[in-house]
């Protein structure tokens, strides 16, 4: 019995993982970048209130560093 929660366990998780995002973090970079400009200093998976999100700090022109979440299902921000 054991065994069987456990391989249940394992399934959802790799599940989970492949339908994560649809918008991959390069994507979610770009989409930062076009409403910021600026230059990306990193992408990381988030949690916006309950949805996926990806967390992007850029740094723009005026040398002021941001941060903005994108949803990794529409590509939107947040």
């Amino acid at each position: 019995m054991k065994a069987l929660a456990r391989s249940l366990c394992v399934a959802l998780v790799l599940a989970a993982g492949v339908a994560w995002a649809d918008v991959s973090r390069d994507d979610a970079a770009a989409a930062a970048q076009r409403v910021l400009g600026g230059r990306v200093l990193s992408v990381d998976r988030a949690d916006a209130g309950g949805r996926a999100a990806w967390r992007v700090k850029i740094v723009t022109a005026q040398g002021e560093v941001r941060v903005v979440l994108i949803d990794a299902a529409s590509g939107r921000m947040l």
